[in-house]
């Protein structure tokens, strides 16, 4: 069955070999550069396109109330299997909408997912994640460029334009990285973007 949300095209019929791939690697494996930009105290965090449920569990055991996004009922019926932790409220929506959301959070993960936006849709998107996050939270995400795999749905999206379409709604880069594929793909690397939303001007304050 084709998935409703374009974006999420072909994982449906891989799900459970996905989710063995994913859950075979740690968060602090994979988002290392992330790391120390997560809420030194317990907040709201969102994980967007959360598939197994890998970074939602290993974000929530840090005391964090988690929202998991999965527009795959496949990979969301996993992950709730794999990781049934109180802390984490699952939901089906995606990006560029996210209609069922309520901010604001303190972090926002965007783990291979900005990727499957095409041009619209990141600029709705990149709106939606601005009015999402918290005053002084971050949004962080990773960028795969390489080969489209058979069967899904990806665009080549540069990190210059995902940090200029950043700025755009207040967002700044904080820190930009680039990597190899984890997965030994020699035609495939990565990209690794946090934004900070601007904190607001106290009245008589300049910045």
């Amino acid at each position: 069955m084709q998935s409703r949300v374009p974006g999420a095209a072909g994982y449906e019929q891989k799900a459970e070999e996905l989710a063995r791939r994913y859950e075979g690697m740690t968060f602090e494996a994979v988002h290392k550069e992330f790391l120390p930009w997560l809420p030194p105290a317990p907040g709201r965090v969102l994980d967007i396109g959360a598939g197994s449920g890998r970074d939602a569990a290993a974000l929530a055991t840090r005391g964090h109330q988690v929202v998991a996004v999965e527009p795959t009922p496949e990979l969301r019926r996993i992950g709730q299997r794999l990781h049934p932790d109180t802390a984490i409220r699952w939901i089906d929506d995606a990006l560029p909408s996210l209609t069922g959301l309520q901010g604001p959070f303190d972090f926002t993960l965007l783990s291979a997912v900005w990727m499957h936006l095409d041009e619209q849709e990141r600029v709705e998107a990149m709106q939606r994640l601005a009015d999402l996050v918290a005053p002084g939270g971050c949004v962080a995400l990773s960028l795969r460029h390489g080969p489209v795999p058979t069967g899904r749905r990806m665009f080549a999206v540069s990190a210059a334009e995902t940090v200029a379409l950043a700025e755009r709604f207040g967002l700044s880069a904080v820190h930009r990285g680039q990597g190899s594929d984890r997965l030994s793909r020699e035609d495939v690397s990565w990209s690794t973007l946090v934004f900070r939303a601007e904190q607001p001007t106290r009245a008589g304050v300049s910045r």
